[in-house]
């Protein structure tokens, strides 16, 4: 199954990939920095527990609404269209409060679609679907996920178990800017510092950058390579994992 929306640096073309180094016998699986959910959404359950979380709370807010108010959020997305006028007209109004949680969510699932590469600042001007169909079959995937909206620390240390798996896939090492939510270098190293305690495993993606090659040089580290989604040519990333 797909993401229901784009998202800056999903990993859509990379979660086949992600998911072939799952371990077997994990008993709960946990999306750190859960993005688009590519990777939670690739297969129908990676195990008995599963965790989405982002610190986007609009984007929580959206995956709450697909769960638990599918049938009104599909009816609010469906008197959008695709507009430069309404792209903007809803930028204007994701700053402003009074809206309920199913109008939100609808606001920011179009402009998330209709904007160039997700960023949610500037139009794409490209011919989008905005069907809310599909939500459908995201709602039933979301049936059995528990979704949070915490600091990744807190959240790692609620949810670690001999058993479980963490997936992370934190803004890249410099290029922190392109993110809407701010994330410094001490949090990479505070992501470092939680991840080196847990009892459970992890997989950490990151882009090809020497700082986090000599950062986790203790880890074993693979090399992969996607399609740039926003040029030509392909785009180098890592994988790094505890087991």
């Amino acid at each position: 199954m797909k993401s229901f929306i784009p998202w800056m640096g999903g990993k859509s073309l990379l979660a086949r990939k992600i998911v072939d180094l799952f371990p077997d016998d994990i008993n709960r699986y946990i999306e750190v920095f859960g993005g688009g959910s590519s990777v939670l959404l690739y297969k129908e359950k990676h195990a008995d527990l599963e965790v989405y979380n982002d610190l986007n709370s609009d984007l929580v807010n959206l995956f709450r609404c697909a769960k638990y108010h599918r049938a009104e959020l599909q009816r609010e997305i469906s008197g959008y269209f695709n507009s430069r006028e309404m792209f903007e007209d809803i930028k204007a109004k994701m700053n402003i409060r009074g809206f309920t949680d199913i109008q939100r969510a609808a606001m920011f699932y179009v402009i998330t679609k209709l904007s160039y590469g997700s960023n949610m600042r500037t139009f794409g001007g490209r011919k989008r679907n905005l069907s809310p169909d599909y939500l459908e079959q995201i709602e039933e995937r979301l049936k059995n996920v528990v979704i949070e909206n915490m600091d990744f620390e807190n959240l790692i240390k609620k949810y670690d178990s001999p058993k479980a798996l963490f997936y992370c896939d934190p803004p890249y090492s410099n290029r922190e800017r392109y993110y809407e939510k701010t994330f410094r270098t001490d949090d990479h190293e505070r992501l470092k510092a939680v991840l080196s305690e847990i009892q459970g495993r992890f997989i950490l993606s990151y882009n090809d950058d020497e700082y986090i090659r000599e950062f986790y040089k203790d880890y074993e580290i693979i090399t992969v390579e996607r399609q740039n989604n926003l040029s030509k040519g392909t785009y180098k990333e890592l994988i790094i994992k505890n087991f």
